[in-house]
């Protein structure tokens, strides 16, 4: 996936994968000699909202046009992100305005921080959810290979509430407000870690900008109105730095080689050909460092922790992808190219 640096993390880092015994950081070859077989295995690995294909519409989010299903009410993005119905829109929504010119419209669509201040997750868990220990175990595993802590809600607005559905779903970062992390009876705790990694900021890891360095897509062997769950974010209108060097196989955010195949056959090969298993046991060390580093150390005070900008790095601000450049913030206009923009202090909208 990929992970941009964002103002307060919005697309950061790429990320996913499904569940097996196997080492996180070596693979092992998936044996092709058994398709059906490992084709089982990433179906059950590769987390959902829902198992049938809903209709693809095109919706704005965070100021770029994305391809989503629509699934009761929700917007679902790459199969299992769940897009804010309030904060995505059918039409283009202005977000950089002339010198005070004054902003009309929804001021919501795709405008979230989606970090989690002072690196704390707030959470709840509805009593009708089954098997709630593997919250719980995809909490503690969290806790102890991040900077990530998460207490249980009391009063706070701002939370992820864990809740029975059809498929395993998330939103991506803090969206404001009770936030829903869904898990049917088939979520593993694996399921769990990966959907968490949304709540917090991750997208997909084989939706990187560099993956065609890594590895293949096969379109013709996707499921029929699956096909945009492949797509880079740069095809999106995403642009940005990763926060790891290469593309992580072993990644819990990773998608497998059979995810969503139609015909028995991969999906997605490494560009030697070959395929490999996805594992959903453990966060990678790819992804400890990506989110670390998303996440620096807090001390857990009250205070919020402000995010450090770096020349030469992209990151979403206010719902708008900017280019962090002499200290000063850049967009790119279709036609003009990169322009300096500016944050009003006011009202937090850009203008030109």
């Amino acid at each position: 996936m990929k992970k941009m640096k964002l103002v307060y993390l919005l697309p950061a880092l790429a990320l996913f994968a499904s569940c097996s015994k196997d080492p996180v950081d070596e693979m092992e070859e998936v044996n092709t000699t058994e398709p059906a077989v490992e084709i089982a295995a990433a179906d059950e690995m590769t987390e959902v909202a829902t198992e049938n294909p809903g209709t693809v519409t095109n919706v704005y989010y965070a100021g770029q046009k994305i391809p989503v299903e629509t699934f009761n009410g929700d917007y679902v993005y790459q199969g299992d992100i769940l897009i804010p119905e309030d904060m995505a829109s059918t039409q283009e929504v202005k977000i950089v305005y002339e010198k005070g010119e004054t902003p009309s419209g929804n001021k919501s669509v795709g405008r979230t921080s989606a970090r989690w201040p002072n690196n704390t997750v707030y959470y709840a868990i509805d009593s009708n959810l089954d098997n709630k220990t593997r919250v719980y175990d995809a909490i503690k595993h969290w806790e102890s290979n991040t900077n990530i802590k998460f207490v249980e809600r009391s009063s706070q607005s701002n939370y992820v509430y864990f809740v029975s559905g059809s498929g395993c779903s998330s939103y991506i970062g803090m969206i404001g407000g009770k936030q829903n992390i869904t898990l049917s009876s088939s979520c593993s705790t694996g399921n769990t870690i990966h959907e968490i990694g949304h709540a917090i900021g991750l997208w997909h890891e084989q939706s990187r900008v560099d993956r065609q360095d890594y590895i293949t897509i096969n379109y013709d062997n996707i499921q029929s109105g699956r096909e945009h769950n492949f797509q880079t974010y740069a095809q999106q209108g995403f642009d940005g730095a990763e926060y790891t060097n290469a593309l992580d196989f072993g990644s819990i955010m990773m998608y497998g080689s059979y995810s969503f195949s139609a015909n028995g056959k991969p999906t997605i090969v490494k560009k030697d050909g070959s395929t490999f298993n996805i594992q959903r046991s453990a966060l990678s060390s790819g992804d400890k460092t990506g989110i670390n580093n998303m996440y620096p150390y807090s001390s857990g005070g009250t205070e919020t922790v402000e995010p450090v900008y770096v020349n030469g790095e992209t990151y979403t601000v206010e719902g708008l992808i900017v280019l962090r450049m002499y200290n000063r913030w850049y967009y790119y206009h279709s036609q003009y190219g990169w322009k300096e923009v500016r944050l009003s202090s006011s009202d937090n909208w850009f203008y030109a």
